[in-house]
């Protein structure tokens, strides 16, 4: 199931090649390309062409809880921005191209992004979990947007060692708000993720009395389960490092709720740099990055980029028509024209 523990070399990092940052990595470098997306099957074209009439109903309400209610309404002008054309694709890929298991699923999703409060594309637009509502979670750097993957991936760094609060929802909340945020930094024409997990212990950060580095079962169960079932097909790598005997143990019991799909994607104790560019890797994984967490500083910008983000993608959700099915390559884009027209597949 998992490597058995074994004793890692050290390694070096070249210091004449540091660089030094203290904010995320804006843009994609050009050494970095998107890789091209495969082309589809004319049976998986009719099941999308399916799934975009239905969400494309006029009267199409959608439930405001993840568990069944009587209460529903329409979709916002938010909602519409989220269900685009790569979202549908998700779904139906997730479900393995089951037409009403995924659109079962986008609407569960979208029930718990109402539920949750997150379904409005930002706390400007009047999102409930906010950055003031979880920007204690952060004080530490314990999650850090930084750099890109090899395939254009942004990397969200969870950095267990950094632990500064105890075991609490607004854990889970931080989480979810970082996701949101890492989302934002996506290049045109990638709509996945990267996850850096890394156990290292920092002996800065003190110890919190009732707090652990290793999350309760049913607190990764509930990471788990948001994962897969609301950011299907979002997490493309997960880079699992510096594991200690205690997280082995954590990752065993949580395994078996781990879809096969999102196994495949995980990597265990192997170098960060097999999949990071060094010039886009924090120097304690082995890249070149002199990164050093400064709340006061990375926390702020790291608002007014992604923010600056979603106004761009809203602005040219409006500028194309502002209705489901727009491709994420045109939201994020800056063509002036769009480039994958709303039924095209």
């Amino acid at each position: 199931m998992f490597k058995s523990l074994r004793k890692k070399k050290t390694e070096t990092v070249d210091t004449s090649k540091l660089i030094q940052v203290d904010i995320p990595i804006e843009e994609l470098p050009k050494s970095i390309a998107v890789p091209a997306v495969a082309e589809l099957t004319a049976d998986q074209k009719d099941k999308y062409r399916k799934v975009l009439e239905h969400f494309s109903k006029a009267d199409l309400e959608i439930p405001v809880k993840e568990v069944k209610t009587a209460e529903s309404a329409p979709l916002t002008e938010f909602e519409k921005a989220w269900l685009t054309r790569e979202c549908f694709l998700r779904y139906l890929r997730a479900t393995k191209w089951v037409l009403n298991d995924a659109i079962d699923r986008i609407t569960l999703s979208l029930a718990w992004r109402r539920e949750f409060g997150i379904s409005k594309l930002g706390e400007e637009n009047g999102d409930e979990i906010t950055s003031d509502s979880i920007a204690i979670e952060n004080e530490t750097g314990k999650q850090v947007i930084l750099g890109y993957e090899n395939n254009a991936r942004p990397i969200l760094y969870l950095k267990a060692g950094r632990q500064n609060t105890k075991t609490s929802h607004r854990q889970v909340e931080h989480l979810v708000f970082m996701l949101e945020r890492v989302i934002d930094f996506m290049p045109a024409g990638q709509d996945q993720l990267a996850l850096l997990i890394d156990f290292k212990e920092y002996p800065d950060v003190p110890k919190v009395q009732g707090n652990s580095n290793i999350p309760p079962i049913g607190v990764g169960k509930e990471v788990l389960h948001i994962l897969q079932t609301h950011y299907p097909e979002r997490m493309g790598k997960a880079i699992v490092t510096n594991i200690p005997w205690i997280a082995w143990t954590f990752l065993k019991l949580i395994h078996p709720f781990i879809d096969p799909m999102t196994r495949e994607k995980l990597v265990f104790d192997e170098p960060p740099k097999n999949y990071v560019p060094q010039d886009q890797l924090d120097k304690l994984n082995g890249g070149y990055l002199d990164f050093t967490y400064k709340h006061d500083k990375y926390w702020p910008t790291l608002l007014k980029m992604t923010k600056e983000k979603r106004e761009h993608y809203l602005k040219r959700f409006q500028k194309f028509g502002g209705v489901v099915g727009l491709s994420e390559k045109d939201l994020r884009g800056t063509t002036e024209e769009l480039t994958i027209p709303v039924n095209s597949v």
